[in-house]
Formats: structure tokens, sequence, C-alpha cells
């Protein structure tokens, strides 16, 4: 109780309630102890504010200690150095035995020098060590970033093709250089780049550079949340506090949101925009020694014009950007992204480069959860606080980030491109060149084998069949060892092939091809052509996609399944495609749970905490697991919760899968309603539990003229399945409430809006005052039994041991064997189902602050 007493938190901006102090206390002891946390707070308690005051102030407190510690050792070594001289006189030692000493530490500092990257070819005999795997995957896996399929050798123009016969002087470029595997035996393998070695430019080296020496002993805390208007908020309620100006705060995010190259952004996708980037990035590196092929043997170096990102050409606009961040409160995205546009220069760069110096990073889920992100930003995590908020479903969100998908488009380009990339430089190309592109080749068949077993529908979409009902086949689930050796590919060596294709730079090389072959072929400049592939599908994102699936099989047998799912003539607009799902999020967890000092798990509705742990920290001991749990601030009576189970017709409400769309339950519920928002003022939401099925009620509300009643006593709003449009939504649905309750309504009471569960909604806003009167739940948004990727989750968590199995025959899966499945659970599998939905219930009436 007196430890309690001592801890004081001046920066809370007003006087905490009793449970924020308790809050406050707790998670900084826990900070002090280390290990995981689970902080539980209901929305509406202040919880953001109390996480900041308390783990900053620790920050800082941290920080104190560590510089009087410091402080005391200087002095000591001082002292201690003082005390040498002193004997070295008595001593009386000659002259060129005190010289020699100075010089003794002379040579031990340069020795100290660091280190440069090593570039030798020739590996260890110790290939495939577990090191290696992690670092191939780490650099494939990342599906935006500057570490993942980029890697680009310099060239030397005409170096190893000057002399070939039948190329033609334009394909020299595309020509990949010499590739040597050797023995299986041995694992080596030997690139010959007549000296070439992989380049960085300046900037990459000194950002290297700098991440390594300053991220390893500088103290920080990672702040991660779900969506960027969650981080958005917590910056705002930090610029409440004094840690705004006594700390140093940088914003991560995605290049979506922080690009301002308009070429760049106009591409509309994340993974079109990311390409693009690091495409722009790859021509700066290169543009010392980039030509121009102007056709007719003539050649011309290439302006900077010409080359990389307008935004990223001045060092000197960067310093500038880094130095008016410095200066200024903590930032947000479009803070940083506004400071970016008036200077001229990237602010996705420039945030970046500044983690190495920040006391405090606030970053979405994906930039911190995802390993090759982590390692692509250069995140130290040693030491250091992680703080992940809305962790309510955490073990879901984490193991979906190392999930991947190729579908049946992907495929057929890539074995297009590759086809014709072999036919043309089979001939020119090394014997290893030719064994790993031919090896893939043979898995891209073998993968569209599997979704096209009698070679029907090569294409996919084709207008003779746009009209017949023909489902090819059946949905199926299978382990990774039973899908290699069903597909006779089990003897392929995916870990050489993934190493290969980083190596080799033969993405660029293909797709650069085939860019030519399509102006050759088209009479189209290669901006078309490249407009044309962002509307269709990107060759690198097929690549891209492949990479992933290869890295996906090179996993446990039992950490995940493999799901396939053939194409169907009946359902448009879904492909047939080869899914790995993971299972298991423990390794992933502990990669992250291991390096850092603590890390704290926060979130409105966080119970039952025996899940979490069980699917993400399973061994971790008894002490290392801190949980708190506090009441809500409004007192029980100030809440009314109902359960009503008859409409005002006294039919009995029942909305389970069967009965819900039956016009006589949506009828009673619309009756429901209009007494609803007679009686209750400003603003009221309804959760349903599906867009589908929200839309199949307004539909029919529309038609029976329910809709109109209600519409009498408040405007209604919807969600959208867009997430860019929830923002101006939202917006508009509570200026409708403010007019509303600043002036003297006759008729129209405040606003009605409908919302679905799991939507962003839910997930993270408050509606306080009068925007959330009454929330109102339509039946318990149990997940659909037909979702294969759920069923085969449920069978992992609940011990059974999976077998392949055909798991359904209709186009959204077999319900009842999914109830089947369902009904034989008995223990934590059932558990984890029911969860869902109950935790499902309480994130949506929770978004009421009261």
């Amino acid at each position: 109780m007196e430890e309690d007493c001592q801890i004081e938190f001046p920066a809370f901006p007003y006087k905490p309630y009793p449970i924020q102090m308790d809050f406050m206390k707790f998670l900084y002891k826990s900070l002090d102890k280390g290990g995981i946390s689970m902080l539980e707070s209901p929305t509406g308690t202040g919880k953001t504010l109390s996480i900041i005051c308390s783990a900053l102030q620790w920050l800082v407190d941290k920080k104190r200690q560590e510089s009087i510690k410091g402080a005391l050792g200087l002095n000591l070594q001082e002292n201690l150095g003082n005390k040498s001289c002193l004997d070295n006189d008595i001593d009386n030692e000659p002259d060129w035995m005190r010289n020699f000493v100075p010089n003794k530490e002379s040579d031990t500092h340069e020795k100290k020098k660091p280190k440069g990257k090593k570039k030798s070819g020739v590996r260890s005999k110790d290939t495939f060590s577990k090191k290696e795997k992690e670092e191939t995957t780490r650099d494939l896996s990342n599906s935006g970033e500057e570490k993942g399929l980029e890697g680009n050798v310099n060239k030397r123009e005409g170096k190893n093709v000057k002399g070939n016969v039948g190329i033609d002087e334009g394909d020299e470029e595309f020509l990949l250089e010499e590739y040597e595997s050797g023995e299986e035996s041995d694992g080596t393998l030997k690139r010959r780049n007549s000296g070439a070695d992989v380049c960085l430019s300046s900037d990459e080296e000194e950002e290297d550079g700098l991440g390594d020496e300053e991220d390893g002993a500088r103290l920080k805390i990672y702040f991660c949340s779900r969506t960027h208007s969650q981080l958005s908020q917590f910056i705002k309620e930090l610029r409440k506090t004094t840690f705004s100006s006594e700390l140093m705060v940088v914003c991560l995010g995605s290049r979506k949101n922080f690009c301002i190259n308009e070429e760049v952004l106009k591409l509309g996708t994340s993974t079109l925009i990311n390409e693009r980037c690091l495409e722009l990035q790859k021509n700066k590196k290169n543009e010392a020694s980039k030509t121009m092929n102007l056709g007719a043997g003539k050649r011309v170096h290439r302006t900077k014009a010409s080359c990389g990102c307008p935004m990223l050409r001045s060092r000197k606009v960067e310093k500038e950007f880094k130095n008016e961040i410095i200066q200024l409160e903590p930032l947000d995205i479009e803070d940083l992204v506004r400071i970016g546009r008036n200077l001229g220069t990237c602010p996705y760069y420039g945030s970046r480069r500044m983690v190495p110096t920040a006391d405090l990073v606030i970053l979405p889920y994906q930039s911190l959860l995802s390993k090759s992100s982590r390692e692509s930003l250069g995140l130290s995590l040693k030491n250091s606080v992680i703080i992940i908020d809305e962790a309510h479903n955490l073990a879901d969100t984490l193991i979906s980030m190392y999930d991947a998908k190729i579908t049946l488009s992907q495929l057929n380009l890539l074995q297009s491109h590759l086809g014709g990339y072999f036919q043309r430089f089979r001939n020119l190309l090394g014997p290893g060149n030719r064994r790993y592109i031919q090896t893939l080749m043979v898995l891209t068949q073998a993968f569209l084998r599997v979704l096209l077993p009698d070679g029907k529908l090569a294409n996919h979409v084709d207008p003779l069949f746009e009209s017949e009902e023909i489902e090819i086949s059946l949905d199926s689930s299978m382990a990774i060892n039973e899908f290699l050796f069903s597909l006779d590919i089990d003897n392929i060596n995916l870990v050489k092939l993934l190493q290969y294709m980083k190596e080799s730079n033969l993405t660029h090389k293909v797709c650069g091809y085939r860019d030519k072959v399509a102006v050759a072929q088209n009479g189209s400049s290669v901006e078309d052509v490249k407009a044309t592939t962002c509307k269709e599908e990107s060759a690198v994102s097929c690549f891209r996609a492949l990479a992933d699936m290869l890295i996906s099989l090179t996993n446990n047998d039992g950490d995940g399944r493999i799901l396939i799912s053939r194409p169907r003539l009946t359902c448009r607009g879904q492909e047939g495609h080869i899914k790995y799902v993971m299972l298991t999020g423990e390794k992933m967890f502990s990669e992250i749970a291991d390096q850092a000092q603590a890390v704290v798990l926060a979130g409105g509705t966080l119970q039952p905490i025996e899940e979490t742990k069980e699917r993400l920290f399973p061994s971790l001991l008894p002490d290392r697991l801190h949980f708190f749990s506090c009441s809500h601030i409004i007192p029980p009576e100030n809440i009314l919760p109902i359960v009503v189970k008859h409409g005002p017709s006294d039919q009995s409400f029942d909305f389970s899968y069967k009965l819900r769309s039956q016009p006589n339950m949506i009828e009673e519920l619309g009756l429901l309603l209009c007494n609803i928002v007679t009686v209750v003022p400003e603003g009221v939401i309804v959760f349903f539990s599906s867009f589908d099925y929200e839309g199949k009620v307004y539909d029919s509300w529309k038609i029976s003229g329910m809709l109109t009643r209600i519409m009498k006593k408040k405007r209604v709003f919807r969600e959208p399945r867009k997430n860019t449009e929830v923002e101006a939504v939202l917006r508009e649905y509570k200026e409708t409430i403010d007019e509303v309750s600043t002036s003297n309504p006759t008729s129209c009471n405040g606003a009605i809006l409908f919302a679905v569960v799991g939507g962003k909604i839910s997930e993270g806003i408050n509606f306080s005052d009068g925007t959330g009167r009454c929330i109102i739940m339509v039946g318990l948004p149990y997940p659909s039994p037909s979702d294969i990727e759920l069923i085969e989750r449920v069978k992992y968590i609940e011990g059974q041991n999976p077998k392949s199995c055909v798991y359904g025959k209709h186009r959204s899966g077999d319900v009842q064997t999914g109830f089947h499945i369902l009904r034989s659970c008995k223990g934590r599998g059932k558990e984890y189902y029911e969860n869902l939905c109950m935790k499902a219930v309480n994130q949506s009436i929770g978004a009421a602050s009261f």
C-alpha cells in the first residue's frame, strides 16, 4: 500500500476517478515486473488517457533512473582512472612501457569499428538452417516493403550476354545473370556476379546503420491499434498531457495513407501503390547507371526527371521535414501528410527515419505484429514496451496476417509469363536458371491441376459458359504434407527455390520482358501497358502471392491447413483459389513477447482470458501474466438492459438463420422499432448480424412503408460497406443529433443508425451522450457454420485430429456438416465458437460510452 501511494501521475489532465487510479497503478507496476499484462476497462472509463499517463510516466521515470545510474557509473570510471594514474606514477614505469598501452587501446578501437555487411556469394554448408529459413521467409513474405522481392543486382551493361547469339540488343536487360546451385548434398549456392554486389542506396545504408545503433540502446514504447482513426484518437488524448512536449513521438502508417504522389495514388489499391513506390525506389537506386533505350540502337542516359519518386530527391527538404516535426506537438497521419505536401517531401519515409530517435512510436497492427513489416521498418523490440489496444480479437488478427492465397487467374498469368520468358531465353540461360524456372512452372501447373482436375475452364471466365449452371467440384481441406504428396511436389526444395526467387531478381526480369512484349504487340507505350495491368492483375502481385504460398508450405505440418476452393460458374465474381490458413499464433506472438520488456493487451472486452492465453502464450508462467479488470464508471442503476422476447403483436422473436428472413419476423421487428423511436430521444443504433441481412430488412421495410413511419421520428442512416465512407456517415449522424438537442423539435427527435456487427462502427468507435441513447442488438451474431476456415479453427482448438475431408456441396459451404462438427465439440472448440458471438455482442453494445 505504501508503494502504491508513492506512484503519482501528474500528467493526468483531470482529477482521476478511483478506478482510473487503480488502472494506472496496476499498469505502472506491471511494466516494472515485465511479462504480459491484460487490462480490461469498459468504453467510457478513460482507458486511453489512463494508458498514456501511466505508461509514459513509467518511461520518464525509467529514463531518469538510467540517467542517474549512467552519471554514477561515469563518476566511478573517472575515480578509477585517477587512481590508475597515481599507481602508474608510483610504479615509475619506463617511458616505452607507458606509451605502449594507449597504442594498444587505439588498435583495439580500430578493431571494434562497425563491420560492413558481408557480400560474399559463397554460403556456408548449413544452407538450410533455421536462421536462413527465417531470413528467406522474412524477405519474401513482405507484401509491400523494400526487403521483399525487389532485391536488385547492379547490372553491368553487356556483361554475361555479350557474344550470345540470337538475342536482340533490347532484350539484354531482361536476361538473368548466371546462377548456379551447388550439389544437394552440401546445399551451397554459388552466385557468379562478375564482381557485382547487391547494392544499397546511401540512404538505406544510413538508415540501417542508424536503426541498428540507436534502436538497440533507446528505450521505447510502441502503441498499436487496429485502425488509423483509433490511432488519431490516441494522439488527441496524448495532446492533453504534458508528455506531448516532453517526449519524441512519431506516427507510422501505410503507403496508401501517407503517399502524396498523385500519379501513384491514382492506382487505388494498397498492393499497387506499394509496388509502384518500390519500383520508383529501384529506379532511384540505379539512376546513376540507367540508360534509356530509344530504339534503332540508340541509347541515352536518363535524366533525374525520369528516375525515382519526385518526393524523395532532396535530402535537404527531408531534413526540414524532420526538424519541423520535432518542433511541433505529436502529429497524426493527416498532419504529417499536410506537412509533406507543403514541403514537397514524402511523409511515409520521413516518419520512418524518425523511429530510431523516438520515445513513443504509434503504429497500426500490421506494422508491429507482422515480422516482415517490423524488419522492413527497422523496428527493434528489444527491451521495449509494447501496448496493443483493442486486443479482444488479437489471436485471430495475428493468425490471419500469416494466411496466404493464390487465385486461378494469378496462376494462369504466372504460367503464361514464365512460359513466354522461358521460351524466349531458354538457350541463353545457364543450367541453374533453367532448372529453377522449370521448377516454378511445374509448381504452377500442379496448382492449376488441383483447381481444374479435368482441365476445363483454364481461363476461368469463358463467355460460352456464362449462362450454364455448372459446379465443377467440391471445396476441400488438407494438411501441408498431404497437399504436397497429392501433387507429387514433395521432392522440391522450397527453401532453396525461395532463395533463388529472392537473389535472382526473377520477378522484375520476367515482368519487364512481358511489358516489352505487350508494347510491341499493342503498339502502345509502357505507361499504357502498366495502366492496363493495374486495372487487371499485376504480375508482380502474382509472383508475390506465389512466394507467400511457398513460404506457407514450409511451415510445420500441423500449424495450418490448405483450403482448396475450385471455381464455380454458379458463383460469379468468386474464382477458384488455394489458400493456406494459419491455425496457431503461439510462435509469432512469442517472437514479440520474448524480445520486449513488457507486453500490454488492453481492451474493453478481453474475457475470457483463458482462451487468449491458450492460443497465444500457453507456456507462459503464471507469475508472468498480470490481469486487471475494472467496472464501469456509470452505476448499474443508470443502465437498463432488456431482453425482448415478443414484439408488439405478441409474436415471439426468433432470429435464427432459418426464420429471421420471414416477412412476419421482419415486420414485427419494424413495429418494435417504431415504438422505440417514439419514446427514446436523440440517437438509436441498431446492430444487424450482416450487411446482407441489414439490406434485406431495409428493403422490406421500404416496400411495406415501415421505413416511412420510422423516418417520421428519426432520420435514418446506414453503415456503408466501404470503410472510407464511414467517417462521413458518422459525421452526419452526430450533426443531426446536435441540431435536435439545441432546438425544440416538433416531429423528428433524433437519428437512427443501422450498423453491422463486426463492421467498422462496432469496432472502437465511441457513441457518447446523445449519440448512443439506445443500443439494439437484433439476434445473436453467431458465425456461419458454412465457413470452412472457421470450422478448421474450431477443430484445431478443440484438439481434434483434422483429416482431409470434402467439406460441402454448396457454394456457401455445407451448413449441416458445419453444425455436425460444432455439435461434436464439447470443450475448447465449443467455447471458442460461443465466445466469438459474445465478444461481438459486447464490442457492439460497448460502443455506448454514456
